[in-house]
């Protein structure tokens, strides 16, 4: 059952990168949109996770705030899909033109310093077209990783889909990872990771919205063990179909404290410059799990 399951996913996917990607904009705006409201009058447990999520996120909004956030949130999640399966066939200038970003000198100044740069986000917006933009505009290779997926075939489509955007894409799992995102730092090179939600159980916990959350500690000791300077960057859409953005300022190591707790003061300052974004424009953070430790331990049993 589950490997019919895993090739049926992979099959989906496989039709959306083929077949959207070949639709009238319109067309494909229009299909992202009707699908994420079927999803989410039929209440699966990912849109009542997604509720839930945006509960902590928003705490004094009604029962119909709420609905109305989760309904602008699968829109938004869409919109993000129906762009993936069809960025491998924008041009390069469209690339360019689909993303405007504020403080992008933070960037800027970062990568000319030569020192090396690691971009931190939040599941917001579209990172992968953030990325895109990066390698078109900026002309900035950088390396990034990916979850593993199954069955291999979707990992496989994944890291085929972001190299064609122009990234080294790494797999998460494995030791090898780190070292290598370390030396491409040491070379005065960029890396950009998805940090919002821990993969490993060995994470950092910080305080987000008020409770506590377990982020990565990547971003934080791939900074002090390289000397690269560490962004936290932003991202959102408005009605029009250019996503926004804001790279923050860079976080500091501080001058004191152990590893351990230099990494816990960064990762918490990570987690505020998302809860900023996040709180701004919280129908377009993609949460569709469980993050909170709360409701971690609520599910273990």
């Amino acid at each position: 059952m589950s490997t019919t399951r895993e090739r049926l996913v992979d099959a989906l996917y496989g039709a959306g990168w083929s077949t959207v990607k070949k639709l009238p904009e319109p067309v494909a705006v229009r299909l992202g949109r009707t699908i994420a409201d079927v999803a989410w009058r039929r209440r699966g447990k990912s849109v009542l996770r997604l509720e839930s999520n945006l509960a902590r996120v928003v705490p004094d909004a009604s029962p119909e705030r709420l609905q109305q956030l989760s309904r602008a949130g699968m829109r938004s999640y869409l919109r993000y899909w129906m762009e993936s399966f069809r960025l491998p066939s924008w041009s390069a200038d469209r690339v360019r033109n689909g993303f405007d970003v504020d403080d992008v000198h933070h960037l800027t100044d970062a990568l000319a310093s030569d020192k090396g740069v690691v971009i931190a986000l939040p599941h917001l917006g579209n990172w992968d077209l953030a990325g895109a933009w990066v390698t078109a505009k900026l002309e900035t290779p950088f390396t990034t990783v990916a979850e593993r997926l199954k069955p291999e075939t979707l990992y496989d489509r994944f890291v085929a889909y972001r190299e064609s955007l122009g990234m080294e894409v790494l797999p998460h799992e494995g030791g090898s990872a780190f070292g290598t995102l370390a030396r491409r730092l040491r070379a005065g090179g960029l890396v950009c990771l998805v940090a919002d939600r821990d993969l490993s159980e060995s994470g950092v916990e910080v305080k987000f919205f008020g409770d506590t959350a377990r982020m990565p500690a990547g971003p934080a000791i791939l900074a002090q063990q390289t000397g690269a300077l560490l962004l936290p960057v932003t991202l959102w859409y408005d009605e029009s179909p250019v996503m926004r953005g804001r790279i923050h300022g860079p976080i500091e190591v501080p001058e004191t404290g152990t590893r351990a707790e230099k990494t816990s003061v960064m990762t918490q300052a990570l987690a505020d410059a998302f809860a900023t974004g996040i709180a701004d424009h919280p129908e377009d953070w993609h949460m569709l799990q469980r993050l909170w430790l709360a409701d971690l331990e609520e599910r273990r049993p």
